[in-house]
């Protein structure tokens, strides 16, 4: 098992969180998805290692930005 964590900038509202959820669980291995709204961190849990750019671009694909 592989996790990653980043902070998403951008979400105001509970829709946010399940549009990044939604684009992220998608990412091949992914099983897991944890956004908090309050802090914008992000945690992704997956049977294969993630990469930054590939969570990113997911993310972006959400409308949102990975700092």
């Amino acid at each position: 098992m592989s996790t990653f964590h980043g902070v998403v900038e951008g979400m105001t509202c509970q829709h946010c969180v399940a549009s990044v959820t939604e684009e992220v669980s998608a990412l091949p291995g992914v099983v897991e998805v944890a956004v908090d709204l309050a802090t914008g961190e992000l945690s992704v849990t997956s049977d294969v290692p993630l990469e930054r750019a590939d969570v990113a671009e997911a993310v972006t694909e959400a409308g949102y930005a990975l700092r």
